[in-house]
């Protein structure tokens, strides 16, 4: 049989290793265990409730996998005539198989070999009944054949039990090492003695009629665990379906490189008595899995090896410990002594799992994913990603609550008993003396004191300076402002210096990588509001032998708050043998005389004395590059770091150690992430050190050593923590040797040997050139008279002698020019600079196209049709100044392309003003995670509205305008108040996964349906797989942002080192949609240092349809990049708000117009040269682009283009450019009917009620129907009271988003997700049933993130609400009685009063606004973060007044129990709340009544 079609392999940019996937999870469990049909028909019912949160492909019927698992149902096998024994003593599970029979029989033989080995029988093989006809195409293209076995042989359940988890490994093993052509379709499902697995490659609808099985009323189970999954490719595959052997997993493991590396070095010290031969079970990691099935095999592993469900899920996913956390002392012990042994598996995620008897869910530190559960009278528990997902009447109802950041709640069928996390984790912690153990042995590095004097300054200081390629630049932008702020330097505007491969100078190894980040499937985290679950602090020392066995000896550790070393601290760790500590230094340098073999050389003896230390005990060992003399050069100290670690992993050696990297070449943050990403486990940076000292010696920073030292580490730490976060991550532990990192220029064979396979796309470099650059340096040093003057090298500014930049003196002038004078000849000029350089500095600077018949340039489409392909990129009002803006917008209505608001709103007045008869809006309006200026008025003037998931320049990171850039009209365009600092979020707060982005573009497009909906993502290896959820997520448009692109402001290591060039992630885009066939219902757009016609043609040749252009159109409009836009200082008027300095802006749209009419006419001559009509013919046709030839210059002759012009072989069948439009299911929505039926109030403005039924799959209602209001009525919307509409059940996402003024919704039930987001002027009310009997403030009825970004308007709850609430709130009131963590963050205005208890961390990054909270436990201080606002009591008489009438009103809405009791005995509860206000905010206040005050003074002056 010919081998069957796996779509699923590594063509071109695309590889599957990048996919993601996001998830709808759900658990229904009978609390005593009793067994019905019913539980497992509950659990399908709840899958298929939340079939929106699951996803299928481009056929709309091949789902990306559903599943169930449930306990083994002894009475339907027996009743299927297979005479099992009793319960527990037979082991069953499905087993995919291939179709082939000879095939199957291969693999069925080495079965029951492998059975028998174990004294066990295969009693019984059935073939499971399934029903093909329903599956998709690409689910029949890839059905394995299903069959259930069944095993006996041993009596002991528990014995039983291990042997199975032993056979199934080891025949995975054999399998796999067999040479047949579909081994890939073979799979066991599950195989226990508890519990089975049911799952396929199906849509939720599927399950039941796949798998009759399901249906058959015989078939019972106590508990059902289910899942549906969306995955970012349409690849899935049938084995990667979820529920696992263990656990359904709704979320992203970001640390998973990471965590595999670490667990295969782990597996030498691994022993467990279960297990007699553990080579039986390796590797214990099945490789090429998902994260959730690696996790998964972590897990049961550790649970054969004999530790409990609870004890695995604490190591593996532990909370957060440090002391921002109110846990017991303990239970942080406890922690940190499995911290020692085991790094986090960190990522946003819910977790549900269960072996057959213990059932439950936990989520991560963040709590990044929801979980919600309900608890009837009868003793039936629900959890799932949503409420509603299961009918329950009212008065059964016993509790309704939501699983919390890090906490897990477990039940025991057996016992018929619920554990809460408290309960659970006491036993945990309790088990064992950690604390004692700890105390005893951990030695801390910063408590111990030495009495040698250390030097700071190095001997041939200037020589050493030269050997690590310092540059003045390197001094005075970087080292010296890291010293004297404590932070790292900001920047602004892109980088158009060449790629590290490109340049002509010698280069540090560092400058050919770039970091990885989070985009959709995961949320970055903000490490400065969000604090409390970050952590840099590290252990060093020697893993035991035997981790899993608790013990003493496994505490004598190192411990490091951070991973910089000062040069005292590492004198200190290489002298504490008497506490039983070994350490050893090994040289980094090699033989110059001996070139590439000299390092080639040192590399191999740095490996074997590393693995030869080792074995000798040593604990740590310190790599040291000190010793460079005349004869010997630097090792570069990432290639050594890399080497050793890999090496001491594939010889079994790596966690009996902890590698120390002593170098003079670290000196940026990115050098620090590289180290530690590539397995140090701490970093000495003697040369920074040496050269603060200098520095302090020669009095250019006005500090004591010590102080520029304290300063210069704390950057380095900030700016650690910044990276992390940008991938997602919380902790350095899990971030080490995690590789979260990819390579631009190194060639494919270094990356695999030195860098453990590093993803490199284009080629480049090998060991004999970075012999060369590390030699070259060198002989600067040794070779040549050094003078006290270190080389400019321009990197960071244009400078004559320095680095090429694209943008230089004579570029910025020629175009400026040319677009003044109207010259096209001019014009010609500038692009013939630009597309004719003497040397490469991007990428596309290697390609050409292929000679073709020319045509007649009459017969190519008009520069107007070409135009309208055109758009200027993101660039928000409060960045640049009103005059460039609107200049912009100008421009661009003109010529019908499109101009971008950017993230900070847009002036009302601009919506429908207009100069020289154009329009003055930008048709894009932006969303980003700010939300500033975005209410409903905002998002019906709009022709396309897009969400910024990330920016080329910074992606991961959000940003900040400082108040005194905030002036009237910037704050009333976003909602704010003038002298107040308005913090944008790194992530969106209503993204945390792809179905959360799903839901937003479909709360957009209900909002405004004939606005087109885009998402902007950044250029990194994997942005495929992520732009082919965006596609199935619904988007009508995928913006790729290349690395390079600018910005107002943002650090500079980010410009430097963050995001890949465009040409590679718009090339993996194309690759990957075509493959996946879902090219043709999006449009691609793509942007970064566009420059001229011939880079337009290029990008459509890689799969664009429409250009941004940022830069470009703000040196067109003055703009000279002195990159100072950051600094309020921009001299030509285009970046900044001061009034005198935008008196300097001569900009004009005509200029702009020139420029674009330019751009497409030199398009029209290249389409004619290559005898194309159109411009959308050439799209995507990557078989029309060569390489140039060679430049005979060596670097660049060894990259290789073929993976970006890989032209896939489904572009035969599939399209290759935008061809149809999305279908967004937003016909039949709720709001059509209420409109219909409200038209009378919608219209005429007559008072209306409503009443309706409503389910958690109607979503997003009132969005559609506040759209139609602000079309008519703009943001003032309809008089208080027109609109009254009263529901019942349980609301989907988005209840109420953006409802408009003259709304009021109240809603008798629960409800999810993201209530009122974007609220802007609508009344939202929430109340328990009318019949239910639980107590409403106890319980959770609405869910996380309600109220995102609201502007104005009401909500009362009547009950509690989960994380995050009133997040960037910028004006509305809410009253509710509890809330969860991070109340109020980044809140700007409005009114915010809980009548209960909140979570940690409440009004991080508030700036404005006031809240009010009840603290009847007296511990609120704890939960507050104080950094920006003062906490008082109610004095004032005024705020008493304001609360009195917020807590009445509530009363009023919800008939709230509470707030009635309280408003009764008000002088005694008034004294019990505590007022929360912004610092800042109660300065601009006060600075207001003074004002208020003397105009009063001078009035009543001038009466007499």
């Amino acid at each position: 049989m010919k081998e069957r079609i796996h779509l699923n392999y590594e063509q071109g940019l695309y590889n599957p290793a990048n996919d993601h996937d996001a998830c709808g999870v759900g658990l229904v469990v009978n609390i005593h265990g009793g067994k019905s049909h019913d539980i497992v028909e509950s659990a399908l019912k709840v899958l298929e409730n939340m079939r929106h949160r699951g996803a299928e492909g481009a056929d709309n019927k091949t789902g990306d996998g559903a599943g169930i698992l449930i306990q083994i149902p002894h009475e339907f096998i027996l009743l299927q005539g297979i005479p099992v024994p009793e319960k527990g003593k037979y082991g069953t599970g499905l087993i995919f198989l291939p179709k082939d029979q000879a095939e199957q029989s291969t693999i069925l033989s080495i079965m029951i070999e492998e059975i028998e080995k174990e004294g066990l029988a295969l009693m019984h093989l059935r073939k499971v009944p399934v029903n093909t006809d329903i599956l998709g195409q690409a689910a029949q293209k890839t059905e394995p054949d299903i069959k259930q076995i069944f095993i006996t042989g041993c009596n002991d359940q528990n014995t039983l039990e291990l042997k199975l988890y032993i056979i199934r490994k080891r025949i995975e093993k054999r399998v796999e090492a067999l040479d047949i052509p579909n081994k890939k379709d073979f799979y066991v499902v599950s195989l226990s003695t508890k519990r089975i697995v049911y799952k396929g490659m199906l849509e939720t609808m599927q399950l039941r009629q796949y798998f009759p099985d399901l249906t058959n009323n015989y078939l019972t189970s106590g508990l059902a665990l289910v899942h549906s999954r969306f995955s970012t490719n349409t690849f899935p595959t049938w084995s990667l379906a979820q529920p696992f052997r263990l656990l359904g997993h709704n979320g992203e493991i970001n640390t998973i490189r990471g965590n595999r590396g670490w667990m295969e070095a782990r597996e030498s010290v691994l022993s467990t008595p279960a297990i007699q031969n553990l080579d039986d079970i390796r590797p214990i990691i099945q490789p090429n899995m998902s994260d959730s099935a690696s996790l998964d095999n972590a897990l049961e592993f550790f649970m054969a090896s004999g530790m409990s469900l609870p004890h695995a899920m604490s190591m593996l996913i532990p909370e957060s410990f440090n002391e921002k956390n109110p846990i017991s002392e303990d239970l942080k012990a406890f922690y940190e002594y499995h911290s020692i042994l085991m790094e986090p598996w960190d990522g946003p995620a819910a977790l549900f799992f269960s072996d057959g008897r213990y059932a439950g869910g936990m989520l991560d530190r963040n709590g990044l994913r929801p979980a919600r559960y309900t608890i009837t009278k009868n003793d039936i528990m629900v959890v799932a990603s949503e409420v509603g997902v299961m009918d329950f009447d009212p008065s059964n109802i016993k509790e309704k609550g939501r699983l919390q950041p890090g906490k897990i709640l477990l039940v025991d069928t057996e016992e018929g008993k619920i554990y809460d996390d408290k309960e659970l984790k006491q036993q945990l912690a309790e088990a064992r003396p950690y604390r004692t153990w700890l105390m005893n042995n951990r030695v801390e590095l910063d408590e111990l004191k030495s009495g040698r004097k250390v030097p700071v300054s190095i001997d041939n200081f200037d020589k050493m300076l030269r050997v690590f390629g310092y540059s003045r630049e390197d001094v005075d932008r970087i080292i010296a402002p890291m010293s004297n702020t404590g932070t790292e330097p900001t920047g602004s505007m892109g980088n158009d210096t060449p790629l590290a491969v490109l340049s002509s100078r010698p280069q540090l190894l560092y400058n050919y990588f770039r970091q990885q980040f989070a985009q959709v499937t995961n949320p970055p985290i903000d490490p400065i509001r969000e604090e409390l679950v970050m952590s840099l602090s590290e252990y060093i020392g020697a893993v035991g032998n035997n981790i899993i066995s608790p013990n003493e000896s496994h505490c004598k550790m190192v411990r490091l708050n951070h991973p910089i070393l000062t040069n005292t601290q590492l004198d200190l760790l290489c002298n504490i043998r008497y506490k039983g500590f070994k350490c050893v230094k090994l040289p980094m340098t090699f033989e110059i005389a001996k070139g590439r073999e000299g390092l080639k050389e040192s590399l191999d003896r740095l490996c074997k004395e590393a693995e030869q230390s080792v074995t000798d005990g040593v604990n740590y060992i310190i790599l040291s590059d000190k010793n460079v003399d005349e004869t010997h050069a630097a090792i570069p100290s990432l290639l050594a770091v890399s080497t050793v670690h890999h090496y001491l992993i594939s010889v079994q050696k790596r966690v009996q150690t902890a590698l120390i990297v002593e170098t003079g070449e670290m000196r940026e943050i990115m050098h620090a992430a590289l180290l530690l990403g590539f397995g140090a486990s701490a970093i000495n940076p003697y040369m920074a050190f040496a050269i603060l000292n200098d520095l302090v010696d020669k009095q250019k920073i006005q500090l004591n050593y010590d102080t520029a030292q304290k300063n210069y580490i704390k950057a380095v730490c900030k700016g650690l923590l910044k990276i992390l976060s940008k991938m997602g991550i919380s902790t350095i532990r899990s971030y080490r040797g995690a590789k979260l990192f990819e390579a631009v220029g190194l060639s494919s064979e270094l990356a695999n040997t030195y860098f453990g396979g590093t993803t490199s796309n284009v080629g480049g470099i090998r060991l004999d050139e970075i012999a060369e650059d590390a030699i070259a340096m060198h002989h600067e040093a040794f070779c040549k008279p050094v003078d006290w003057m270190l080389d400019n090298k321009g990197i960071y500014n244009y400078r004559k002698d320095g680095e090429k930049h694209a943008w230089n003196p004579e570029t910025i002038a020629t175009l400026q020019l040319a677009t003044r004078l109207g010259s096209y000849k001019k014009f010609k000029e500038y692009t013939h600079m630009v597309d004719e350089k003497e040397a490469p500095i991007f990428l596309r600077d290697f390609l050409t196209f292929k000679k073709q018949k020319p045509i007649p340039i009459e017969q190519v489409e008009p520069a107007s049709e070409i135009m309208k392909h055109f758009v200027t990129s993101a660039m928000s009002f409060g960045a640049l100044s009103k005059e460039a803006h609107e200049a912009l917008a100008l421009a661009m209505n003109k010529i019908h392309g499109r101009s971008n608001t950017g993230e900070g709103g847009e002036d009302a007045e601009r919506f429908h003003g207009t100069i020289d008869g154009i329009s003055l809006h930008s048709a894009v309006k932006q969303v980003a995670s700010g939300r500033f200026g975005v209410t409903t008025e905002y998002l019906m003037n709009a022709e396309e509205i897009q969400i910024k998931i990330a920016q080329g320049a910074k992606p991961g990171e959000g940003g900040q305008l400082p108040g005194y850039k905030v002036d009237e009209v910037i704050a009333r365009t976003r909602h704010s108040i003038p002298g107040i600092s308005l913090i944008s979020p790194p992530p969106h707060h209503d993204i945390y996964s792809i179905e959360d982005l799903a839901q937003l573009i479909f709360d957009l497009k209900n909002v405004n349906p004939q606005a087109e909906i885009s998402v902007k993502l950044v250029a990194e290896n994997g942005v495929g797989t992520i732009a082919a959820g965006v596609a199935k997520a619904k988007a009508d448009r995928i913006v790729i942002s290349g690395g390079e692109g600018g910005t107002g402001a943002s650090p500079m290591s980010s410009i430097r080192y963050a995001g890949v060039p465009t040409e590679l992630g718009l090339s993996e885009t194309q690759q990957t949609l075509v493959i996946n066939d879902l090219r043709g219902q999006v449009i691609l757009q793509t942007d970064g240092q566009l420059k001229t016609g011939r880079d337009i043609i290029i990008m459509s040749m890689l799969g664009a349809e429409e250009y941004g252009f940022g830069t470009s159109s703000l040196v067109v409009l003055g703009c000279l990049l002195m990159r100072k836009c950051h600094m309020n200082t921009c001299p030509m008027g285009v970046a900044t708000q001061d009034p005198e300095l935008r008196k300097r802006f001569h900009g004009h749209y005509e200029y702009l117009i020139n420029f674009f009419t330019f751009l497409a006419e030199e398009v029209r001559e290249y389409l004619a040269e290559l005898g194309f009509s159109k411009l959308e013919d050439i799209i995507g046709r990557t078989d029309l682009i060569e390489r140039k030839p060679s430049d005979h210059i060596a670097k660049h002759d060894l990259l290789d283009f073929s993976k970006i012009l890989h032209f896939p072989e489904q572009a035969a069948s599939n399209a290759i450019h935008h061809t149809t439009l999305q279908i967004h299911l937003i016909d039949h929505v709720m709001d059509r009917y209420i409109i219909r039926q409200a038209m009378p109030a919608i219209e005429h403005q007559k008072e209306i009620s409503l009443d309706y039924a409503i389910a958690n799959t109607d979503r997003s209602v009132g969005a559609m129907l506040s759209g139609e209001i602000a079309k008519r009525y703009g943001e003032a919307g309809l008089p208080e009271h027109t609109i009254n509409i009263k529901f019942k059940g349980s609301a989907g996402q988005s209840f109420g988003a953006f409802l408009a003024h003259g709304i009021t919704f109240t809603l008798e039930g629960e409800t999810n997700d993201y209530l009122g987001k974007g609220l802007s002027g609508g009344r939202i009310c929430v109340v328990p049933p009318l019949r239910s009997t639980f107590v409403a403030e106890d319980n959770t009825i609405a869910g996380n993130t309600l109220m995102y970004g609201a502007t104005s308007g009401e909500v009362y709850i009547n009950g509690r609400v989960g994380e995050r609430f009133c997040v960037r709130n910028s004006g509305a009131i809410a009253v509710v009685e509890g809330a969860g963590d991070h109340c109020c963050e980044y809140m700007t205005g409005g009114r915010v009063v809980v009548l209960g208890t909140t979570g940690r961390n409440f009004a991080a990054g508030m700036s404005g606004g006031v809240a009010y909270v009840w603290n009847k436990r007296g511990d609120f201080d704890y939960y507050c973060n104080m950094e920006m606002v003062e906490l008082s009591l109610l004095e004032e008489n005024n705020m008493r007044k304001e609360l009195h009438e917020l807590i009445r009103k509530h009363y009023h809405y919800t008939g709230s129990h509470l707030a009635g009791t309280m408003l009764d005995d008000w002088d005694k509860y008034v004294d019990e709340f505590i007022c929360i206000v912004p610092i800042e905010y109660k300065k601009v206040l006060q600075e207001e009544k003074v004002k208020k005050l003397q105009e009063k003074i001078a009035e009543m002056q001038r009466d007499y």
